[in-house]
């Protein structure tokens, strides 16, 4: 029997929470992820079966959306990142294979959770912070935006909702980006 503890991306057993100033950086690994591509000639089938399975309309060009359990951004034409809860002691909690079971050949799901990493971002001065980061002008983003840039030399996706913002990144780059984060907060504030 093994005896195996999971990790977050930054290497501890709890996520990593950093308060600077105003503003607080959270690692998130609770949440699983699953891409959704419908494929050729289901696009109207499966952005109606998506929109049923959030409990929300699908998210335009360049927005994103929470439901009541599942949350989406889009990524590019006919095509979305889902996240939801992610829980290990439960199996019945894949989120790739609910979406699979749920919309059938209409569309590709592919099991994204192991590849990115999420850090919530809140507080006041995001602005600041964030023209530190990237191209992005976030003080101006409203709430339900999504845009990808990058940040450090990697792609990434940052999305606004009230109060903060999240970032997702790849995982394998976890402390990097992190790094980022801290460096820019320290130099805003």
């Amino acid at each position: 029997m093994h005896d195996l503890a999971p990790l977050t991306a930054l290497g501890t057993s709890a996520p990593q929470r950093d308060t600077i100033g105003p503003v607080t950086i959270t690692e998130n690994p609770d949440r699983a992820l699953a891409s959704v591509a419908a494929r050729l000639g289901q696009d109207a089938a499966c952005t109606k079966a998506l929109a049923s399975v959030l409990g929300v309309p699908v998210p335009d060009v360049a927005q994103c959306v929470q439901g009541p359990a599942l949350g989406a951004f889009w990524m590019a034409q006919h095509c979305w990142m889902v996240d939801g809860p992610y829980d290990l002691d439960d199996p019945q909690t894949d989120l790739a294979a609910r979406l699979k079971a749920e919309l059938g050949d209409m569309a590709s799901v592919t099991d994204q959770s192991g590849a990115w990493v999420r850090f919530d971002v809140h507080g006041d001065g995001l602005g600041a912070l964030f023209e530190r980061l990237c191209n992005l002008d976030t003080a101006r983003m409203t709430d339900g935006s999504a845009r990808r840039t990058v940040i450090e030399h990697l792609g990434c996706f940052v999305l606004s909702h009230r109060g903060g913002n999240t970032v997702y990144g790849p995982r394998s780059s976890a402390q990097s980006l992190h790094h980022a984060l801290i460096t820019a907060a320290r130099s805003a504030f």
